[in-house]
């Protein structure tokens, strides 16, 4: 009897070596597509730096957005914003806000990296997400170009532009430029803006007190702010006040 052949029923080595190579290049097309389209779309919120570095504060993203937001419900109030020189901000807001939110703003280079590994640490030994690591520099960043959105190419968009901003501008100007746009409550953006609606008066008669209460607002400043004074404010409140007392005491001496 002769012997029936066995057909191969698999493909041939070489016909999937072809399928891996195109689909490896198709996958290199697409990433290549990504890329351009990304960078395409920075191109389109790319700021002229020297502009930025020290002519007027400009209007903020957020501003733009909560405006749109505004116009459609009614039941928003409306934006309150006056931008105001750093000089004309006193010593002790701008030393709150840096303690609540970012107390080694003059020594990092718009990503602190230690601030990060303890936020991890401690969010990791409590196993939930607690502390973030943004810094005063990243957050202006996200105020001015950005939105609120929280996903990786919002995070990416967010770290290219903080660095080529710490580039160009200096640290006093990115801190007066967050204490123009920072939100301080609905529809509030701004010290200034804040100081006249809480207090009634311009933000150079700020005392330490008040300075406090602005600083406790950023974490969530619709909920928690001088007109709100929930529990959790108040603690936040005090704990920012000790740290500033002590901060000014290390100062004297």
């Amino acid at each position: 009897m002769s012997k029936k052949r066995k057909r191969s029923s698999g493909r041939s080595p070489g016909a999937g070596k072809k399928w891996l190579l195109r689909s490896l290049k198709l996958l290199a097309i697409l990433i290549i597509g990504l890329v351009l389209a990304d960078l395409y779309w920075l191109s389109t919120i790319w700021p002229d730096w020297d502009e930025l570095a020290s002519g007027p504060v400009p209007e903020s993203s957020l501003i733009r957005q909560y405006r749109q937001r505004a116009n459609i419900d009614s039941q928003l109030p409306d934006v309150r914003w006056k931008p105001v020189e750093l000089n004309n901000i006193p010593y002790v807001l701008r030393r709150a806000v840096i303690i609540a939110e970012d107390g080694r703003f003059y020594q990092h280079n718009g990503v602190d990296l230690k601030a990060i590994r303890n936020a991890w640490d401690y969010n990791i030994s409590h196993m939930k997400v607690r502390y973030g690591a943004s810094t005063i520099s990243q957050q202006t960043v996200k105020n001015l170009f950005l939105s609120n959105e929280r996903n990786l190419l919002r995070k990416w968009h967010e770290l290219i532009l903080t660095w080529q901003m710490e580039k160009h501008l200096t640290k006093d100007r990115i801190l007066e430029l967050y204490l123009n746009i920072a939100q301080f409550g609905p529809g509030i953006f701004g010290v200034q803006a804040a100081s006249y609606y809480y207090w009634g008066r311009p933000v150079w008669t700020v005392n330490t007190r008040q300075a406090a209460e602005l600083a406790a607002s950023l974490p969530s400043p619709t909920k928690n702010n001088p007109g709100r004074y929930t529990p959790a404010f108040a603690t936040r409140v005090n704990s920012i006040s000790q740290r500033m007392s002590e901060s000014l005491q290390k100062e004297q001496y």
